[in-house]
């Protein structure tokens, strides 16, 4: 895993060694960009003096809301009031002790009372619809301010540059003073215990090789069990790039760079007659020079199949027992016979 300088600045102060094993988000050096800092006081200032007139306009939709909830209640209130000194006068006007002009007030005032409570409740609810869309008009700037805020301050925070995972930190050569840039590799992480190998293989193999394939690394006189991941069937030099991972814990003393000896296990084992490797291979696998006697040699039509480093079967034109000519044939490629010294 690389780690790279995500803002750019003067390393200021190291926190980590090269070489050291780091926990996921350890520090690893400080880096002193003054023009940044400055840049994210003000602007952090500046989202803050927006977010408090958002606030501001928050608290006077509240206000309105209450003040429109205590006149309803203040009237609900006046309403109730009225109405039971109604009731009361009433009792009396029926009676002949009070005259009309006594409760006639009254009335009018319950009356009153009563269109105001309406007029109220109509208000209310016309507001609550004009106060909710405030509200949510309201929300979302402000949202977006506490996010904004977020990644300024984010920014300033970037100027840490922390370890991405755990594992043992190689590569790392800064040195206080050191200036870097936006996107400067300054490490990188190896995850130790979790390995990968990298191998060429001749382009032959090209269509029998697939993920999954097993594969077998000798290291120290011991084999280890390995996987196939990953297939890169780009063609250069007459190879082509396979990646496999142990099957099984791997040997403790792998270091990064290291070669080992990996043998892919193209199919099960089965009957077959072979013949050495070798420069007599270099028209094809096509032919063959077979001796006959001990002084000529006659060629051959045959057909190779699977082949390793050491062996390649043949699937037809030799037998087992017979004998061939393993030099090199580029020269001999035009001739029938070959006579031998």
């Amino acid at each position: 895993m690389f780690v790279t300088a995500i803002s750019g600045g003067q390393v200021a102060e190291l926190a980590a060694a090269d070489g050291a094993m780091v926990a996921a988000g350890t520090p690893l050096a400080r880096l002193s960009t003054p023009s940044l800092a400055l840049d994210v006081a003000s602007r952090s200032a500046e989202i803050i003096g927006q977010l408090s007139a958002i606030n501001g306009q928050r608290l006077t939709v509240q206000n309105t809301r209450q003040d429109g909830a205590r006149d309803l209640a203040d009237a609900r209130n006046a309403l109730s009031k009225a109405q039971t000194l109604l009731a009361q006068r009433q009792v009396l006007f029926d009676k002949g002790i009070i005259a009309r002009a006594a409760i006639d007030p009254v009335r009018e005032d319950v009356a009153y009372q009563q269109a105001r409570v309406a007029t109220l409740q109509r208000g209310t609810s016309e507001a609550a619809v004009t106060l909710a869309a405030q509200s949510s008009g309201i929300a979302a700037p402000s949202q977006q301010l506490r996010e904004s805020l977020a990644m300024v301050r984010a920014s300033l925070s970037a100027l840490v540059l922390r370890a991405p995972v755990g594992g043992r930190l190689t590569a790392f050569t800064l040195q206080p003073g050191q200036m870097l840039k936006s996107g400067d590799p300054v490490g990188q992480i190896d995850s130790e215990g979790q390995w990968k190998l990298i191998a060429d293989v001749d382009q032959f193999y090209l269509g029998r090789v697939h993920t999954g394939l097993g594969a077998v690394a000798d290291l120290d006189g011991r084999s280890y069990p390995m996987t196939l991941l990953k297939v890169l069937p780009q063609v250069t030099a007459g190879r082509f790039r396979v990646e496999l991972a142990f099957r099984t814990s791997p040997p403790v003393a792998l270091n990064r760079g290291q070669t080992l000896d990996v043998r892919l296990i193209l199919g099960a084992d089965r009957p077959a007659i072979v013949a050495p490797s070798g420069g007599w291979l270099d028209a094809g696998g096509t032919m063959a020079f077979v001796l006959d006697g001990d002084s000529k040699a006659v060629r051959r039509a045959i057909v190779t199949g699977r082949r390793n480093p050491d062996q390649v079967e043949v699937i037809s034109g030799l037998a087992p027992g017979d004998r061939i000519v393993t030099t090199a044939l580029t020269s001999y490629a035009p001739f029938q016979t070959l006579l031998l010294k």
